[in-house]
C-alpha cells in the first residue's frame, strides 16, 4: 500500500475513534441525568453544582440542551477563535444585551489571531480571555450548575473544547425601570431617587451616598426555583456581630427550602422574632438616603433583586413614626410634626372605640349640649353604636381599597365620589348619624398621617376589636385593650432588639430621637442597643457659637 494512502486511512480510523468517543462521552453525561424523557426532568441547584464540566464541547452543550430543553430563548452560538479552538457561547435571548455580545465578545474572538502576542504561561482559557473579552466581569466557572446560574442572570458563558472550565461574562442586557420618586414615601425637601427592582441599581445608589470602605455586602440566593439575590449591607465597626450573625443563620435556613422569593415581604415574615404579632418587626422603605442614615446607626439592611422595597434590621417602635424628611427640615418643626403623628396615632387606633364607649356606657362624660345633640342625631338610627360603627368602617375600607385596586385615574374619583354619595346617602335613609360619619373621616385621615404604610395596616386591623370592646366594656374594655396591646409591643424582639427600645430599656440619650428630635449638634451618640462598641456619632464640640467680639 503506497505511503500516502496508508497515511490518508489512519487519519480516517483517528477521526472516527475521535467520534465515538465523543458520541460516547456524551451518551455517559446524559446517563447522569433523569431518564424521564425530554421536557419532563427537574433540576434543582444543590445537584447542579455537584456536576463539574467535562473536556469535551460537544457533550457540555448536550447536556446544557438537555437541562434548557423548554427555555424561552435558550441560544448555543458555536465559532472558531483564531481558525482552530472551537468556542460555544451560551446565553439566554431577551436576558442579555445582544449588541454587547456581538461587539465585544463574538466579534473580538472571531477576528483574533495565534500570531497576536499572548503571555508566557497562558493555557487555552486563558488564550481566549485574552484574545479580546472586552466586558466586564469575566468570571471562571466549573460547574454545570454555575454555568445555570450566570446563563439565567443574563451572562454569556464560552465553553471551549478540551476545556473543563468556562468563561461567563456579565452582559446583562433586560428592560428594568428607571429611578424615579418613591410613592409611599414622597417628600417636600430631600432627595426624590428611590430604589427600583434592579439590585444592582440599589446598590449603586447606596455606594452613592455611602463612600466607605467598610461598607459590607454579603449576597445570599433564596428559593430552589427563583433562586433570588439577596444582598446584605451593614458598616463593619458600628454594626453589632451578634445582630449580624442572626440574621445570616435565618436567611440560610431559608435558604433553599422554599420554592421562591418574590418579594421582600417573604424575608420580612421569615425572619421575624414573633411571626404572629400583627405589628410590623422589619423597616421597609423604598428610599435609599433612609438606608444609609440606618447603616450608620449600625443598622442591617436588606435589598432584594425584583423588588424596589429594602428591609432595615433590627430597629425600634419609634422608628415607625420617623420620617425621612424630619432630619433634613429645623428640629423644632420636625418636632411638633412627631407630636402631631402621635397624636394621630392615637386617634387612628382608640377614634371609634372611644366614641362607642362614650355614647353607649359613659354619656355623663359629656358635656350637656352635646349630649342632646349625639341624642338627637342617634334618634330613629336601627343600629346601637358598636354595630353602626363597624359597618361604617368596613364601608370606608372598602372604599379605600377599591381607590388602590382600580387604575388611578378612575381610582381617586370613585373614593372621593363613593365616600361622599354613600355617607350622605346612608344618613339621610337613617341608617347613621353624621357625628359617627365624622369619627370615622377623621380616624381615617389620622391612620394616613403614619408615615410607615405597614404600620397604618396595623392600626387598621387593631381598630375594630378594640371597637368591639368599647362597645362590650365601654372605656374598661378599652383600656384593657390598651394596656394588652402595650404589654406586647414590650416583648417583642426584632433580632433580639427591644421594640420599645429606647424606653424599655430607658436610656434618656436615645430620647433625643424619639418623640422629639434635638438638633443635630447635641445627638452624639448611636442608640445604646445597637452599637455597644462604637456609640459615638460625633464630637462633642458641633455646637454652632457666634466669635466673640473683639
Amino acid at each position: 500500500m503506497p505511503e500516502r494512502k496508508r497515511r490518508l486511512v489512519t487519519r480516517r480510523l483517528s477521526e472516527m475513534l475521535r467520534e465515538v468517543q465523543q458520541k460516547r462521552n456524551t451518551a455517559e453525561d446524559e446517563s447522569t441525568l433523569p431518564a424521564n424523557g425530554a421536557g419532563n426532568e427537574t433540576y434543582h441547584y444543590d445537584k447542579l453544582k455537584q456536576m463539574p464540566l467535562s473536556a469535551s464541547l460537544a457533550q457540555n452543550i448536550a447536556v446544557l440542551k438537555r437541562i434548557f430543553v423548554d427555555s424561552p430563548g435558550f441560544n448555543v452560538r458555536e465559532f472558531l477563535v483564531a481558525g482552530k479552538i472551537p468556542v460555544a457561547a451560551v446565553f439566554v435571548k431577551g436576558m442579555v444585551d445582544t449588541l454587547l455580545v456581538s461587539a465585544n465578545i463574538l466579534r473580538p474572538l472571531m477576528h483574533y489571531t495565534r500570531d497576536e502576542p499572548v503571555p508566557q504561561g497562558k493555557g487555552l482559557l486563558e488564550i481566549v480571555q485574552f484574545a479580546g473579552i472586552t466586558t466586564v466581569p469575566v468570571r471562571t466557572r466549573d460547574t454545570i450548575g454555575e454555568i445555570v446560574r450566570d446563563v439565567l442572570e443574563g451572562g454569556v458563558v464560552l465553553l471551549l473544547d478540551q476545556e473543563s472550565r468556562a468563561l461567563s461574562a456579565e452582559v446583562t442586557g433586560f428592560q428594568t425601570r428607571s429611578i424615579e420618586e418613591p410613592v409611599s414615601e414622597s417628600v417636600v425637601r430631600g432627595p426624590r431617587e428611590g430604589f427600583t427592582e434592579s439590585l444592582a441599581h440599589g446598590l449603586s445608589l447606596v455606594q452613592r451616598r455611602l463612600k466607605s470602605p467598610n461598607l459590607a455586602v454579603e449576597n445570599h440566593f433564596l428559593g430552589r426555583e427563583t433562586h433570588t439575590q439577596v444582598s446584605v449591607l451593614y458598616i463593619k465597626g458600628l454594626v453589632n456581630p451578634e445582630h449580624l450573625a442572626e440574621l445570616n443563620r435565618r436567611l440560610k435556613r431559608i435558604g433553599d427550602n422554599i420554592d421562591g422569593v418574590l418579594e421582600s415581604s417573604y424575608i420580612e415574615e421569615m425572619i421575624a422574632d414573633r411571626p404572629l404579632s400583627p405589628f410590623p418587626q422589619a423597616l421597609n422603605t423604598e428610599r435609599p438616603d433612609r438606608v444609609v442614615a440606618a447603616l450608620l446607626e449600625g443598622r442591617i439592611a436588606i435589598l432584594l433583586e425584583n423588588t424596589p422595597f429594602a428591609l432595615v434590621v433590627p430597629f425600634e417602635f419609634q422608628a415607625l413614626m420617623h420620617a425621612s424628611e424630619d432630619y433634613y427640615q429645623n428640629y423644632w418643626f420636625a418636632t411638633a410634626i412627631r407630636i402631631l403623628r402621635y397624636v394621630a396615632l392615637t386617634i387612628a387606633l382608640i377614634g371609634p372605640a372611644v366614641y362607642v364607649a362614650i355614647t353607649t356606657f359613659h354619656q355623663e362624660m359629656l358635656p350637656e349640649v352635646l349630649l342632646f345633640q349625639v341624642v338627637a342625631a342617634r334618634q330613629g338610627i336601627p343600629f346601637p353604636a358598636v354595630i353602626e360603627m363597624l359597618l361604617i368602617d368596613y364601608a370606608f375600607e372598602l372604599l379605600r381599597e377599591a381607590g388602590i385596586r382600580l387604575p388611578r385615574p378612575v381610582g381617586q374619583a370613585v373614593s372621593i365620589v363613593g365616600a361622599l354619595v354613600i355617607g350622605q346617602a346612608a344618613i339621610q335613609a337613617g341608617l347613621t348619624s353624621p357625628l359617627a360619619v365624622i369619627v370615622v373621616a377623621v380616624t381615617g385621615i389620622a391612620s394616613f398621617v403614619v408615615p410607615v404604610f405597614s404600620m397604618a395596616f396595623t392600626l387598621r386591623l387593631i381598630r375594630f376589636p378594640l371597637t368591639i370592646l368599647g362597645g362590650m366594656l365601654g372605656l374598661y374594655g378599652v383600656i384593657a385593650g390598651v394596656l394588652a396591646i402595650v404589654i406586647h409591643m414590650a416583648g417583642l424582639r426584632t433580632l433580639g432588639l427591644p421594640y420599645l427600645g429606647g424606653v424599655t430599656p430607658l436610656h434618656v440619650s436615645d430620647l433625643k430621637d424619639s418623640v422629639v428630635r434635638f438638633p443635630w449638634w447635641a445627638m452624639r451618640g448611636r442608640p445604646h442597643e445597637l452599637s455597644k462598641r462604637n456609640r459615638q456619632r460625633q464630637t462633642p464640640d458641633l455646637k454652632p457659637r457666634p466669635e466673640s467680639r473683639k
